[in-house]
């Protein structure tokens, strides 16, 4: 109240009154508007109502209904007249999938939850009820339709101009999966818990009969009995294969200890992360076009090192893409004297950083005499500063596509088991990346 206001409503009354009048109002309640969920809401209100027709969900739903989901619809049991359920259309579970790695969820958990509460996620489903075992199986079920998918989303863009395949860089994420540090079990262990495990299986089918028990409930036990004799025989495989790595290994203390598997996640390894610790992980490996910063090449494997890495993705790429990769950025992890040799071969130009000698006062980017042709070009060509600038193109490419994956796309710590469904979530999170980079180009 201003002081006009003020002198007009206490005009004509002196100064103990007005403060009379004062003393009341203060001990008077005061007055609030309250809350009343009790009261009734009539909202007429249908699902497009629901959005903006600006909603980034309407458009990766435009973008998914350009796509040909052959692959998908292939898998489907249930058609025609014949008996069955009739199965949730493929474009929703895409269209839900690629929103959520957008937004960087990354759970099917959370996903389902979405589905009922969040606007958005209800208009992508379109009154189709879901549940988080349905959006979990989908995630990872599709390997290989996904990849297609991510060909298309490239195909698009290659023909509008966006993206190009002449000068690739690549970068591996070593990534933090659900198995535990103590799950890792020599073979002896395992042999014992897969032991256990068969007998406990046996025990199941002998109380199968057991009236206080549902049979939802029985069966869901003895299937999770299954499911860990089925990990068990896994890891023992997998301890093999890590037994037989260990013997090609050059001599270091690590040889000599006792292979492990884990006995959870059987094809996950022990790798060094980049707080300088070891846990079990995936190798995570994107190829970017570093004119466009799209994400070209996916790729996941469960070794620690990226040696190996450099000519597999070049290759996923090229026929992926049906162009040449002239030139190839990758960091010094990649780099052994075969992958040289290989991209020559391949008519591939390789920038990447020539190893320290451990001689001091050696030119690291001089000849040896033991170099291929391949390897001395390449050993010239990274002293010259041509090369040097076009290399540091990787950082600001590769670099920032894993660091916004790994923070914004829904690749985080993983929650699925087996480099199959790690792929899964790795397209996934390429499939949102371009998306939110270049939706514009792929819907038109």
């Amino acid at each position: 109240m201003n002081q006009q206001q003020s002198n007009v409503l206490f005009a004509g009354m002196s100064a103990e009154e007005v403060a009379g009048v004062a003393a009341v109002a203060l001990e008077a309640e005061p007055r609030l508007r309250t809350a009343d969920r009790s009261q009734f809401l009539l909202r007429p209100c249908c699902l497009e109502d629901l959005l903006p027709l600006d909603h980034e969900a309407r458009a990766v739903w435009e973008m998914v209904c350009s796509w040909d989901l052959t692959r998908f619809l292939a898998t489907i049991s249930a058609r025609g007249s014949r008996p069955g359920r009739a199965a949730t259309d493929p474009k929703i579970l895409i269209a839900l999938w690629v929103y959520a790695h957008t937004q960087g969820v990354g759970s099917a958990r959370e996903l389902d939850r979405l589905c009922e509460h969040h606007d958005a996620y209800r208009w992508l489903c379109g009154g189709v009820s879901l549940n988080y075992h349905t959006l979990s199986d989908f995630r990872v079920e599709h390997e290989q339709a996904l990849d297609q998918l991510l060909t298309q989303m490239l195909a698009v863009l290659i023909h509008a101009g966006v993206v190009s395949v002449w000068r690739i860089s690549q970068d591996g994420t070593r990534q933090r999966c659900g198995a535990g540090r103590n799950s890792f079990k020599t073979e002896a262990t395992l042999q014992e818990q897969l032991k256990q495990a068969q007998e406990h299986v046996q025990i199941l089918k002998a109380q199968a009969q057991d009236p206080n028990v549902s049979l939802q409930r029985q069966k869901a036990i003895e299937r999770a009995a299954r499911e860990k004799v089925q990990r068990l025989q896994k890891a023992l495989v997998q301890v093999q294969k890590v037994a037989a790595a260990k013997q090609q290994q050059k001599e270091k203390p690590s040889k000599h200890t006792p292979a492990t598997a884990s006995s959870t996640d059987p094809e996950a390894r022990k790798m060094k992360m980049p707080d300088g610790g070891t846990a079990p992980a995936y190798n995570v490996q994107f190829g970017v076009d570093t004119q466009s910063r799209a994400i070209v090449g996916v790729e996941v494997t469960n070794a620690g090192n990226d040696v190996e890495q450099s000519k597999p993705l070049r290759e996923q790429v090229e026929d992926r893409t049906g162009q040449k990769v002239h030139e190839h950025l990758v960091d010094g992890g990649f780099i052994g004297l075969e992958a040289v040799d290989a991209a020559a071969a391949a008519n591939t130009t390789l920038y990447a950083p020539v190893p320290k000698p451990r001689k001091e006062g050696v030119d690291r980017y001089q000849p040896k005499s033991s170099d291929t042709a391949a390897q001395s070009e390449w050993r010239q060509r990274m002293g010259t500063p041509q090369a040097q600038a076009i290399y540091q193109e990787r950082c600001s490419t590769s670099e920032t596509v894993n660091g916004e994956c790994k923070s914004y796309r829904g690749l985080g710590p993983l929650l699925v088991r087996g480099t199959g469904k790690v792929r899964c979530v790795a397209l996934w999170a390429a499939l949102a990346y371009n998306f939110v980079h270049f939706g514009r180009q792929l819907i038109g």
